[in-house]
């Protein structure tokens, strides 16, 4: 065959292949503002196929939604219904969605019991026009079964893996949010956070993440832990999609429709900010990247008052403890029995334990049995450790820190590298800063800082009550300034 015939029929040939939908360059990376420009179709078949080709090495998605192509065609022949019209959009598997899909929080033993509606967040996110892609893997029961657990790991969807390096772990309990959003597998997710499960997962994955004051997003129709500590939260790529997203959720006095509107490039000029040093020493390669960090924040402009730490630091743990087996109980039992599950957590231990290969085969459920065992939230002994909790959280934890020092904010390293996935020995926490606003209830936002050997690390920002404004003005001038996100290769391992 002469060469110009047998470049004739390559031509012929190669004019006939369809490039992969889910290796498309305008859909990795995408934010919200691009993918307005495609149809609510087009975006739901990219990300399908997308989550079809990836997802496997990941484990990230626990449920499509069997309806979403369906829903994606009823947005696009209708007007536009808000600022997330045509958006796909993952929620974590312990949200209600009143449709076909199953909210379980990873456990068999809801697998047979839907939800009869959805949670009001839902709700809020149909309402601006969002298509409910699928449900996220998470640890199961949001990581309040065993002290011994695998972060990501749960027995309706397995091993959720870091997309940075396959062996490692991608913290939890909003593993498959956290996952999903950095792999490209979505726009932005919703994940959930009692302590740490939002800030955790966003900073091991290398995106956004914010966790609100408690009660600035609606927690009905969560399947809770706390009621005095949880949250649902925006998980994104970048500040201005969770920004956009928490005005979606966002409801109440100290709400806003539109945070975009707090984004400022230069925000960190004139900014007092206080550094939480005793939050330092996760690491000496995490140390040495938070001073870049923190070098980085006084070449734009901010004022660091360094150290700034909290008075109550470290004194709060055991409280919290105690607070949050008091108050699982009693949540737990009330969700339960609202959902007319038939299920009390006492059934739930007799569930697991008569399941054991499916539900117990790497940790056991003593946090189960010790929650349990507690009393009612009359008892001296909740309501003392309650009022421990938000005294050393609050009065002398962060309102002290942001009074004594002047500063408008708190910055520490959001958490460590990611540590390999052991399902012998359990996770290997090695630290982090999560538990300071969790108890106060106060908000936390966290923003890709950089990277250790190829793993994602985060820098956190938090202050008081209803500070969102003021931490996503911060948040979104490092952000502009580091430009420190890059996108996962899903390695085997990291050899660095």
């Amino acid at each position: 065959m002469d060469r110009r015939r047998f470049l004739a029929r390559a031509a012929a040939a190669t004019a006939f292949v369809r490039p992969s939908l889910a290796q498309s360059p305008d859909l990795e990376e995408t934010t919200i503002a691009g993918l307005g420009r495609s149809t609510a179709r087009q975006n739901t078949e990219r990300y399908l196929e997308r989550i079809r080709e990836i997802d496997p090495k990941i484990r990230a998605v626990i449920e499509l939604n069997p309806e979403a192509l369906e829903i994606a065609d009823q947005l696009d022949r209708g007007p536009k219904k808000g600022p997330l019209h045509g958006i796909p959009v993952l929620v974590k598997d312990n949200i209600d969605t009143g449709d076909r899909m199953k909210t379980t929080a990873g456990s068999f033993a809801l697998v047979d019991v839907r939800a009869p509606a959805d949670a009001p967040l839902v709700a809020k996110l149909r309402a601006a026009g969002a298509v409910i892609l699928g449900k996220t893997n998470l640890s199961e029961w949001a990581n309040f079964r065993s002290s011994h657990s695998v972060s990501g790991w749960s027995g309706r969807g397995g091993q959720t893996r870091n997309p940075y390096a396959l062996d490692r772990n991608p913290c939890g309990s909003s593993s498959g949010s956290g996952a999903a959003v950095a792999a490209n597998l979505c726009a932005v997710a919703i994940g959930t956070e009692t302590d740490g499960s939002v800030v955790c997962p966003s900073s091991m994955n290398g995106i956004v993440g914010i966790k609100p004051t408690v009660g600035l997003i609606p927690g009905k129709g969560i399947i809770p832990i706390s009621h005095t500590q949880d949250t649902a939260g925006p998980m994104a790529r970048t500040v201005r999609d969770a920004a956009i997203l928490l005005g979606v959720l966002a409801e109440g006095p100290h709400a806003h429709a539109d945070y975009t509107k707090f984004l400022d490039a230069r925000g960190l000029r004139g900014a007092r900010i206080g550094v939480a040093r005793k939050f330092f020493g996760i690491t000496s390669d995490t140390d040495r990247l938070m001073e870049e960090c923190l070098t980085l924040l006084q070449r734009e402009g901010a004022e660091l008052v360094d150290p700034a730490d909290l008075p109550s630091h470290g004194k709060v743990g055991d409280f919290e403890m105690e607070v949050l087996l008091y108050e699982f109980k009693a949540d737990l039992n009330a969700y339960l029995e609202g959902r007319r599950t038939g299920l009390t957590l006492e059934k739930l231990i007799g569930f697991n334990e008569r399941h054991r290969r499916e539900e117990m085969p790497y940790f056991e459920q003593e946090v189960f049995v010790r929650a349990q065992d507690k009393g009612p939230l009359s008892e001296t002994a909740y309501r003392r450790a309650l009022a421990a909790c938000q005294r050393l959280s609050r009065t002398e934890g962060i309102d002290a820190a942001l009074r004594r020092n002047g500063v408008d904010a708190i910055v520490a390293p959001t958490a460590g590298p990611a540590w390999l996935i052991d399902t012998v020995n359990g996770d290997h926490d090695t630290g982090g800063c999560s538990t300071a606003a969790a108890v106060a209830g106060y908000p936390h936002i966290t923003v890709p800082a950089g990277f250790v050997r190829g793993l994602p690390v985060g820098i956190s920002f938090f202050g008081a009550a209803w500070s969102e404004p003021a931490l996503l003005n911060l948040a979104y001038g490092f952000e502009q300034a580091s430009k420190a996100r890059a996108m996962p290769k899903l390695l085997p391992t990291i050899t660095a």
